[in-house]
């Protein structure tokens, strides 16, 4: 019994994919007709960078959505049937439908594209900050963060990627104080994002009718397994949810350790895939749910080593 993970932005790298291409023709093709659809190189973007480029919120999206859905082009014969439930961390959750059958590769890219310039375009009305709190209880965060909050700046839990870490989000000076008082509370360090703009946020908010739109435009079929949605941290089984579950998650913070808990207690001695760039999921899901098996599957030898062990 498998549930899928799939990663979110801050995964991506220059190189991410290339070997892929160039050893499975299904991820290859997966590649082109996202390039096709967005009319732009990005595959071209993704193998040789610049990696500031790279970066732009804009590009990174689809650039990880495009590694989830080409391993999972590779794999998928092997996994579907298997295939109990998904999840993707933030944009993840877009790559995440695209496994389960509800949106094709190329609808994806170019809604994540298109979410990628409304967040971008958002952070540029309201600047805005994101720290990483590691070494504190999410209640702990959550109550540094309505200290530091006044009407004029607030600062939210945003991330909340394990037990112990937390991503803060909101206006830069309540960001900061929110990070200070963490300090205070025991926080073992605060990191500072590089991000543009205040993701899972209220500040987040101008970006939501156009990605309501955009979303719009788009078919949803009923995705084959439920997708355990960062909003709620329930299963998603219509495609009408997952539109307004999407829409909602731009403003809510991710709750990925309660999605976690809930796919592990949906499937148990579920055997976890990660699917795309790196292995930050697999890592996280260690610390939520203990004992849990974990895979992650992003490179052409992890994908190659796992068929023949499949």
């Amino acid at each position: 019994m498998i549930v899928l993970l799939c990663p979110g932005q801050g995964a991506q790298k220059v190189g991410m994919g290339k070997d892929l291409a160039e050893r499975f023709p299904a991820a290859r093709d997966v590649f082109q007709r996202i390039d096709d659809t967005l009319g732009a190189p990005l595959s071209r973007l993704m193998w040789e960078g610049p990696e500031e480029e790279l970066t732009l919120t804009h590009n990174a999206q689809p650039a990880i959505l495009a590694h989830s859905a080409a391993v999972w082009a590779v794999v998928a014969d092997r996994l579907a049937p298997a295939l109990k439930a998904a999840a993707g961390h933030s944009l993840g959750e877009y790559s995440a439908y695209v496994a389960a059958g509800s949106l094709s590769a190329e609808n994806g890219a170019r809604l994540v594209r298109r979410r990628g310039e409304l967040m971008y375009q958002a952070g540029t009305q309201r600047p805005g900050a994101m720290s990483a709190v590691l070494g504190l209880a999410t209640s702990e965060v959550d109550a540094a963060c309505r200290e530091a909050s006044s009407a004029d700046a607030v600062a939210v839990p945003a991330n909340l990627n394990a037990p112990d870490q937390t991503v803060i989000s909101g206006d830069p000076i309540a960001v900061e104080k929110a990070g200070e008082a963490c300090k205070t509370r025991g926080a073992k360090r605060v990191l500072p994002l590089k991000v543009s703009g205040a993701f899972h946020s209220p500040l987040m908010k101008p970006a939501v009718p156009g990605l309501q739109q955009a979303l719009q435009q788009v078919t949803f079929a009923e995705p084959r397994v439920p997708i355990f949605a960062n909003a709620t941290a329930g299963p998603v089984t219509t495609g009408t949810d997952a539109r307004r579950l999407l829409a909602e998650q731009l403003t809510a913070p991710v709750r990925w350790v309660e999605c976690m808990q809930a796919a592990g207690a949906a499937v148990p001695g579920a055997r976890f895939i990660e699917i795309g760039p790196g292995n930050v999921l697999s890592g996280l899901l260690k610390r939520i749910v203990p004992g849990a098996s974990s895979t992650a599957l992003g490179t052409a030898a992890e994908v190659e080593k796992f068929l023949q062990e499949a």
